[in-house]
């Protein structure tokens, strides 16, 4: 069993985070990007709380009651034993869906190919003129999401999403138009998630402009290949 986990928290019941199931989060501390706008600075910043086998102990008083396991944070993936977490999480038949930034394409396709994720939720966090602006980081970030997206894109129609959260003082719609564009070029055939930023009391993580409208959804271009749909708007 692993030991030591950097697990943040655990919330025990959702019936919102992993389509058509009930399930737990588990929240990984740490992340290798700081966007200005994330909704979880308590989490990127903090230190693990629990360990993998407080979730493994949490789960076996789930069995029957839970469909599955979301796993988020931050960004998990920056934990290198990961697989081997999920690979316990799946021995007890649960469901694992992924939330992940996609900067780690190895252990993103280890986990597909290796069946331990069943759904991921693919941040594509902002065109490339925009995205050390939008994340903190530069060209060799930009270069691992796209080399997680082609493969996604690739191998595993129908088993992941793409979201974006817009804050009008980071993008603008010419910004999404870009990312759409992308997406039909790379046939991606699932749901594209518009979120629009809210702001939240518990901080940022940087310097973030006022937001002081949103995105016109009427210049936002109609996808050919795949469902667009819009959040908090």
């Amino acid at each position: 069993m692993l030991n030591e986990s950097p697990v943040y928290s655990l919330t025990p019941f959702t019936m919102l985070d992993f389509p058509q199931k009930t399930a737990c989060v588990v929240w990984f501390a740490g992340c290798n990007m700081r966007c200005a706008y994330c909704h979880n600075p308590e989490i990127v910043t903090g230190a693990g709380a629990k360990t993998t086998e407080d979730i493994l102990d949490f789960l076996d008083t789930r069995r029957g009651l839970l469909d599955g396991v979301v796993i988020s944070g931050g960004e998990a993936t920056c934990y290198k034993e990961l697989p081997a977490f999920l690979k316990q999480i799946k021995q007890k038949n649960f469901d694992v869906k992924l939330d992940s930034n996609g900067t780690n394409p190895a252990m993103i396709r280890d986990l597909f190919e290796n069946n331990l994720v069943d759904y991921l939720a693919l941040d594509y966090k902002a065109s490339p003129c925009r995205f050390k602006n939008v994340t903190g980081t530069g060209r060799r970030m930009w270069d691992r999401f796209k080399e997680t997206l082609g493969f996604l894109c690739k191998y595993q129609q129908g088993k992941f999403e793409i979201r974006t959260t817009i804050h009008t003082g980071l993008m603008g719609e010419g910004d999404i138009a870009q990312i759409i564009s992308d997406l039909e070029e790379k046939q991606y055939q699932g749901t594209y998630y518009l979120q629009n930023y809210r702001h939240h009391d518990n901080g940022t993580l940087g310097h973030l402009p006022d937001q002081n409208n949103t995105i016109d959804i009427a210049a936002i271009p109609s996808p050919q290949n795949f469902t667009l749909e819009f959040r908090n708007f």
